[in-house]
């Protein structure tokens, strides 16, 4: 999957620069200028990083911060400010912010700690072991284990299956689905999303273990332990 950054900052030099430096990263980059449109746009994709100005008008970055930790998102958060005492080094941590960096700020180091964060985001090199109650994912092995049994998935199966794990316990919409594992809109009357659930399902309950994978009428699936 490709990897997906927020940047949210109200000054259109420093947003239009990082989100230069980052597309010819290969990163794909959304924008945002103010507290609310930032949290919108939060909800409303699933991301891999989110670079947050503290100083932003409406929502502050700190709130926006703590409304996204407190619904459930686990996405890594690189929090900027020019305020960096001591005192706001640790509201910034406090608010469920992951790194805390100063203005001005060079974007090599930016970039590198961008770069960090994405890997301790998904494993590093060695892959990650995504889990939640007895479903273990290793995403360097491709392994899939629910308990003590193995599960045989398909390439599309295993990465529903990723995407999910990786943000457990989130209601994901049929288009956020899409365009995650599929990569394209295929209209409202396709229903290859409720296949390959059915087909998941299938494989993680193959022995009557308990459903992780639910539907939230009308709007998505999530994952969690019922």
């Amino acid at each position: 999957m490709d990897e997906r950054v927020l940047v949210v900052d109200k000054d259109q030099k420093t947003l239009d620069s990082i989100r230069r430096e980052l597309v010819e990263q290969g990163y794909s980059v959304t924008v945002a200028y103010n507290g609310e449109e930032g949290l919108t746009r939060a909800r409303d994709l699933v991301y891999d990083l989110v670079i947050l100005d503290v100083e932003i008008p409406g929502l502050s970055g700190l709130e926006v911060c703590r409304r996204i930790r407190s619904e459930g998102y686990t996405v890594p958060i690189l929090v900027l400010t020019a305020r960096t005492g001591v005192a706001d080094r640790v509201a910034g941590l406090d608010a469920g912010a992951d790194e805390y960096m100063g203005k001005p700020f060079a974007m090599e180091e930016l970039l590198a700690r961008s770069r960090a964060l994405l890997r301790r985001y998904r494993g590093g090199f060695e892959g990650l072991n995504l889990r939640l109650g007895d479903l273990v994912m290793n995403t360097a092995t491709r392994e899939v284990q629910r308990g003590a049994r193995s599960l045989s998935l398909t390439a599309r199966e295993f990465s529903l299956l990723e995407l999910f794990l990786r943000h457990p316990r989130q209601v994901l919409t049929r288009d956020i689905i899409l365009e995650h594992v599929w990569g394209y809109d295929l209209g409202g009357e396709s229903n290859i999303i409720e296949v390959y659930v059915r087909h998941l399902r299938a494989k993680l309950e193959a022995r009557g273990e308990p459903r992780l994978l639910l539907t939230v009428r009308g709007v998505g699936y999530v994952l969690r332990e019922s």
